[in-house]
Order: structure tokens, then C-alpha cells, then sequence
């Protein structure tokens, strides 16, 4: 597993509890830190960095969860094919809350992510910083743990580690203050011992019984697909095998948008972000396997998308999550890469090496090249009046969203990682933006919580600085996380950012409809100058109304940037995303 860096000389014996847990987590491959440092979480981290940890402070720590959690979704796995992991360093109390949604968009997502904060000494309730962190970690989803003593300060972060990567799990340790500035060894003749390694994670074989009635139906199916979600991030090879060798086709929920990147038979994401070509497919087909995938609302269009004859299986390591949302026809145990080889195997021994097409035929591949993507499409085909000329009254120009994110597409470098913010905007960069492969993709979206986008990108662009960032969010969320931008800047990235500004909490307006103007007063807002505000930050900012304004944008990308860009784009009215009408409800 890739870990921190070893630092340059051989570090003493560890004096504090500080100083053995900052070495231990850096020992058993953590691969970054990012946090806001007080007086709490001083010592953990400058020990964490002692170790060799590369530190990246933020500018609120619930950017630094963020930028934890994107970047332990992009980093890619190291030479034995693990990933390392991300820490986030906390002070106690209000450190830590100000990092719970951040922390919740970790663990609803199975991010393998730790959380070290610091915490009140026990029982120290009346401390103007007490919290009961761990009610609060387990209330979004994380596991807890704590550090009560010396002696087991080194055991405790390994078990706590093994969570982290065994489980893909978000855990938060607390480590309180007192206990933190104890001796590490209070017999100076039995030193703190290091961590013993963790084993590698192990991979779930199915049986062979579940991978002979995943092949009968296979064997069955007419128009099979193949939906591929985050538990399968690691399987792409091998479930593109399996494709071939069913004749079927693939898609990928939003997580893992690249996995098939270049598959002349892959239908992009299904759901919300369907193209028409891909509902349609998806809506023919007689068999539905999940692979790592939850097939939710969100995936199939509130079960819609699915045809209510087809036959649906599931393939996912956690037993529990088979038929959790829908009935199944049958659910796998098992690794979805070590499931895809098998039924592969078998699917060969019976059919030999001449695989069925099924709807594999040239026609449909040259269906996907021309209409398989939003950007192919013509823009009079669907959406509502997008003019970029100018409104009413001599209104100054707006520029149609779908159009603008098309352009950039076509202007921004192919080798690129994308963040997706949430709310109304969050489809056009989902939508319109392409990726070279998995993992350039980072959808910050289990929680729902808009503000995310920015740290997002600062954590996947840190994961893949070989590609440019690029950053779509609304002015609603640009505005609610704008103090990284500093961040950003002071990291010198080079990173793209498209403000989608209709001066609005967009997705509310839409939703709301029916409501009167003073009632959306509260949700909608006077135009801000976010060109402006980025200058302001020493960034670069263009406001953007027509395609004939991205020429700022090709000035900067020839400009070999060091600061990011900021892209205040005036967009027009666009009715209503349609991936959030279906997602009202809650």
C-alpha cells in the first residue's frame, strides 16, 4: 500500500501519545492530511507530518473533510493494488462539528477515511468545547473509537485503521487532550511498540452455486446489462470480459462515471443523467445485475427505468445490501472482479468461445457513438427556451448551460478529473463533461448537501495532479464554500471552475413553482460578481454570457496556469433541472 512519505532521518522514540499515534497512523498508510490546526489537534498533526505525512490545511474544516473524502475516492491504488488512505485532523468540539456534513458525505459514501480529533478530557462536560463526539459521529453514519490510555494508544489506531481499509469505513478517533500529552510509555523500558502491517483486504470468492444461476440467467437473458457502481470501481477489466462474453451492455452509476470510458457499448449513467438512447436501451432490457451497485432511486428512476418483467440480480461483498431497495432474483456474495472472472469461466465452458451477440450488434454500436452522449444531441430536442441573446427589455445575454458546458468539453484538455457540487446544476458538468477513466470523476452526492463542490475538487485534483480540475458548481454552493478558494490558490492549482449562476437556489425555485414571489424571497438572491470575488482571491475570474466569452478561457489554459479559474457563468432560465423533478420528494 502507498503511505506516507519515510522521513528523511530516523525519528526518536515518541514522547507523547501525540507523537505514537501521529506515527502509527502515518505507519499503516495513511497517504495525506488535511485539517484546520488549533491548540486540540496541534501535536497529532505535526506528528502525523514528523511521519512523513503531507499536511494540507484548510481554510474550515469541513473543506477538510471533504478534500479527505474526494481525495481518497481519486487517489489511485499504489503498486500492490491498495489504495492508501486519507486523515483528517480536528480540533475538538467545534472543530469537529463544523466538519460533520463533510464527515457524513464519508461515511454514507464508504469512504476510507479517518477522522482523528481531538476530544475534552473525560468527563470534562463543563469545557466550553464538550461534545459528545461520539453520539455525533455515529449520528452520520461513522464509526467511533477512542483513545482512553498509553498502553493501548497504538493498538486502538490499528484497529481503528483496519476499519478504515478492511471495512471502507469513515471512522472518527478521539484522542482527548490529557490523554494526549501523556508519556507514550509510562515504563520508559517498554517503548510504544510500531503497528504491526495490516493484511491485505480480503477478496470474497461467491460460491459456485451463486455463480451458476448468475450464468443461468445470463444464459437466459435476451438484452442483458450491466450497471456498474461503486463497488466495482476495481473491476472494469474484468466485467467488460464478462459484457463480451453475455453479449450484453454496460452502464455505471454516477460514482464511477469513466469505467467504461471508452467502451464502444457502454450507455454512460443510467437514471437522472440517462441520454434518451440510454433510458431506452436500459428500459428493453430483460435482465438487470447490479454489480457494487445499490440500484436506487437515483439509478433507475425510481424503478421506472426498469422494465417490471425483467429479471434483477446483484452482486456486492456486503450480504446485506442484496435486495436492500428492490426485490432480487438472485444476489451474489462475492468481489465483484473475482464474480465477473467466474461467471466469465463459465459462461465460455458453456458457450465455447464464440459468445452470443445478443443486442452487442453493429447497429446499436453506431447508435451509441452518435446519440450516446448529451454533447451529440441537438439542443432543440429537449429543455425549455435557453435563449443566449438576451432577454425581455433588453435583458443582457444568459447563455444557455447545456450549451456552455458542450463548449467547454470540446475546449478543455481530454486528461481531466471533474467535482460535481449538488443542486440544481450538478447535471450539466455530469452530463456534458466527459472523463478519460475512472476515478476522474468525483461526485460528492450521498448526503445531498450542496457547499461541497470546491473542497472536492481541491482533494481530487491533490489525488490526480496529472489532470486538470475542473469544478462544476452552482453560485448557491460556490458561495457557501468561496473561503477555500484561498486554499486553492495557495496550492498554486491550476483548476477550472464553472459557477452555473442563476442567482438562486435554483433547485427550490424550480421545485416550488407554484409559489408566489415574496414567498421565494428566501431563496433567491441579487447577482454577484464572482470574477470579481476570485481576482479578489488571486485567482483569475471571467464573467461568461455568450460562447464567444470562453475565449478567456483558452487565454488561460495557453497561459499554463498556476491559479485557478473562475468562469461566472450568467446562465438562462432552464425550467427545471429534470434530474431533480423526479428527486423531489426527499
Amino acid at each position: 500500500m502507498t503511505a506516507a512519505v519515510p522521513p528523511a532521518a530516523p525519528l526518536p522514540e515518541p514522547r507523547t501519545v501525540a507523537e505514537a499515534v501521529g506515527r502509527a497512523v502515518a505507519a499503516l498508510g495513511a497517504g495525506r492530511a488535511f485539517g484546520v490546526v488549533g491548540s486540540g489537534n496541534f501535536h497529532l498533526t505535526n506528528a502525523l507530518r514528523a511521519a512523513g505525512v503531507p499536511f494540507t490545511a484548510a481554510r474550515h474544516e469541513g473543506g477538510a473533510a471533504t478534500m479527505a473524502d474526494a481525495w481518497a475516492r481519486s487517489v489511485a491504488p499504489g503498486a500492490d493494488g491498495r489504495r492508501p488512505f486519507a486523515v483528517v485532523s480536528l480540533h475538538q468540539g467545534c472543530g469537529f462539528t463544523n466538519a460533520l456534513t463533510g464527515i457524513g458525505e464519508a461515511a454514507k459514501s464508504r469512504t476510507p477515511v479517518l477522522v482523528l480529533t481531538a476530544d475534552t478530557a473525560d468527563g470534562a462536560t463543563a469545557s466550553n468545547f464538550w461534545v459528545d463526539q461520539d453520539a455525533a459521529a455515529e449520528a452520520v453514519g461513522a464509526v467511533a473509537m477512542r483513545v482512553h490510555r498509553p498502553a493501548d494508544a497504538v493498538a486502538v489506531v490499528r484497529a481503528a485503521v483496519r476499519r478504515v481499509v478492511e471495512d471502507r469505513r469513515t471512522v472518527v478517533l478521539s484522542v482527548p487532550i490529557d490523554v494526549q500529552a501523556m508519556p507514550a510509555a509510562l515504563d520508559p523500558t517498554r517503548p510504544q511498540p510500531e503497528p504491526a502491517p495490516l493484511a491485505a483486504p480480503r477478496r470474497i470468492r461467491p460460491d459456485a452455486d451463486s455463480v451458476a444461476r448468475l450464468v443461468d440467467l445470463l444464459e437466459a437473458a435476451r438484452r442483458p446489462v450491466l450497471i456498474a457502481g461503486r463497488g466495482a470501481v476495481d473491476a472494469g477489466p474484468e466485467l467488460r470480459a464478462l459484457a463480451e462474453a453475455a453479449g450484453a451492455v454496460l452502464a455505471t452509476s454516477a460514482v464511477v462515471k469513466g469505467l467504461f470510458a471508452d467502451d464502444e457499448f457502454s450507455l454512460g449513467i443510467p437514471g437522472g443523467f440517462s441520454t434518451p438512447l440510454a433510458a431506452e436501451t436500459i428500459a428493453a432490457a430483460d435482465l438487470v445485475i447490479g454489480v457494487g451497485c445499490a440500484l436506487n432511486d437515483w439509478t433507475t428512476r425510481h424503478g421506472r427505468l426498469i422494465d417490471p418483467l425483467a429479471r434483477i440480480a446483484q452482486i456486492d461483498v456486503d450480504e446485506q445490501a442484496l435486495g436492500r431497495l428492490r426485490p432480487v432474483a438472485l444476489g451474489v456474495v462475492g468481489d465483484a472482479a473475482l464474480t465477473a472472472v467466474d461467471a466469465a469461466a463459465e459462461l465460455r465452458a458453456r458457450l465455447g468461445d464464440d459468445p452470443p451477440a445478443r443486442w452487442r450488434t453493429p447497429e446499436l454500436a453506431a447508435r451509441i457513438r452518435e446519440a450516446g452522449r448529451w454533447a451529440d444531441l441537438d439542443l432543440a430536442d429537449h429543455g425549455g427556451d435557453r435563449s443566449t441573446t438576451g432577454g425581455e427589455d433588453g435583458a443582457e445575454a444568459r447563455i444557455d448551460p447545456r450549451r456552455l458546458t458542450a463548449e467547454l468539453d470540446r475546449l478543455l484538455p481530454a486528461e481531466r478529473v471533474v467535482a460535481v457540487d449538488s443542486g440544481n446544476s450538478m447535471g450539466y458538468p455530469s452530463q456534458y463533461l466527459e472523463v478519460p477513466a475512472v476515478g476522474a470523476f468525483c461526485f460528492t452526492q450521498a448526503f445531498q448537501a450542496i457547499g461541497l463542490g470546491l473542497a472536492t475538487a481541491i482533494g481530487a485534483a491533490l489525488a490526480q495532479p496529472e489532470r486538470l480540475p475542473v469544478l462544476g458548481t452552482g453560485d448557491g454552493g460556490f458561495a457557501m464554500a468561496i473561503a477555500e478558494l484561498e486554499t486553492a490558490v495557495r496550492l498554486r492549482l491550476p483548476l477550472c471552475i464553472v459557477v452555473y449562476n442563476d442567482a438562486a437556489y435554483g433547485a427550490e425555485v424550480h421545485h416550488f413553482t407554484d409559489a408566489s414571489d415574496d414567498e421565494l424571497a428566501g431563496v433567491v438572491f441579487p447577482d454577484v460578481d464572482f470574477a470579481a470575488i476570485a481576482r479578489g482571491f488571486g485567482a483569475s475570474g471571467v464573467a461568461v454570457r455568450t460562447v464567444d466569452d470562453l475565449a478567456a478561457v483558452r487565454e488561460w489554459l495557453d497561459s499554463e496556469p498556476e491559479a485557478p479559474l473562475v468562469i461566472d457563468a450568467k446562465i438562462a432560465p432552464d425550467g427545471g433541472a429534470w434530474w431533480l423533478q423526479e428527486a423531489f420528494g426527499h
